[in-house]
């Protein structure tokens, strides 16, 4: 069956006439009669009784009438959709952890420059829902911790992000150029919702446990880095996050870098596996160059060390 039979067919149930039919397809109406008889042929039922002065539908034949036109247009819809989507810009979904993190926009502005007229569609997902939208192709590329990277998810490692806790400018962490971990010990630490950011939540807890304790966990949880930023303004708390965390300049805050040991959180970009698009290519390059200018891929002090 051909889509040009289905579309003879509705034409000629449309005007009921071999010759306004024919004319309507600019062809001949012996070759508009061949096409309908091999329809026929192939269904295996009539669709229409014709004479030399009517033509009308069977029963089988207006059965088979709703369901045609249904198909031809599903077919110009698709049709349409397709000339569209060549049409229009291209598109890039990016999977972010927390809009509170600098690195990925960083990547996205240099791409941005490259590529004036790409969209791009950032979607804010947890490291574990990033491996699942990119398994199944909903996102082109993400970023996070990339431990637990399943096989159908390719990783590049692209920034060694220093760690260090946000205090309240009041606190006397505050005043020190770095805070060592132990001195964290006694002190109440919020860390993330765990659906959200299990992987940096996991990092601090291994930090903590291999300077000698297991961290005192704040009762209270957030869902936004600003939701946390707000907690330690009321000193009720410190929060361990990397230096890109771009609210720890807000006002009434201070970033200290953790040391004895230092420590260095591992971003790297996620994409599905295999041979990554045009766009996703991009975004890596751009990764790659921020990374040689910014100094993001500098090997800590290997003396000081820092869990994977």
């Amino acid at each position: 069956m051909e889509l040009r039979q289905l579309r003879y067919f509705v034409t000629l149930a449309e005007e009921l006439h071999f010759g306004r039919a024919a004319a309507r397809e600019h062809i001949v109406q012996s070759a508009l009669s061949q096409q309908i008889q091999r329809l026929e042929r192939e269904l295996g039922v009539r669709l229409m009784n014709r004479t030399t002065h009517y033509v009308e539908l069977t029963p089988a034949g207006a059965a088979f009438l709703t369901e045609a036109r249904q198909i031809l247009e599903h077919v110009a819809r698709a049709t349409q959709a397709a000339r569209t989507a060549a049409s229009s810009p291209p598109a890039l979904r990016v999977g972010i952890i927390d809009a509170g993190f600098d690195s990925m926009p960083q990547i996205l502005r240099e791409v941005q420059s490259r590529l004036p007229d790409l969209k791009i569609h950032q979607v804010e997902a947890s490291t574990p829902e990033q491996y699942r939208q990119l398994a199944d192709r909903r996102l082109d590329i993400g970023i996070g911790r990339a431990s637990q990277t399943p096989p159908e998810v390719a990783s590049e490692l692209i920034r060694l992000d220093p760690l260090g806790v946000l205090v309240h400018d009041s606190h006397p962490f505050a005043a020190l150029e770095g805070v060592p971990v132990a001195s964290l010990a006694d002190k109440p630490l919020l860390l993330g919702e765990d659906s959200q950011t299990p992987e940096l939540n996991q990092f601090v807890i291994e930090l903590c446990r291999a300077a000698g304790f297991t961290p005192t966990v704040y009762e209270g949880t957030v869902e936004s880095t600003r939701a946390a930023t707000d907690l330690v303004l009321q000193n009720r708390c410190l929060l361990c996050v990397p230096s890109s965390f771009r609210s720890s300049s807000r006002p009434g805050t201070v970033w200290r870098p953790l040391i004895q040991p230092a420590a260095h959180y591992p971003w790297s970009l996620l994409w599905p596996a295999g041979e990554p698009s045009a766009q996703v290519a991009a975004v890596i390059e751009s990764a790659r160059r921020l990374a040689r200018q910014l100094g993001w891929l500098e090997s800590p002090d290997p003396a000081k060390g820092h869990p994977q």
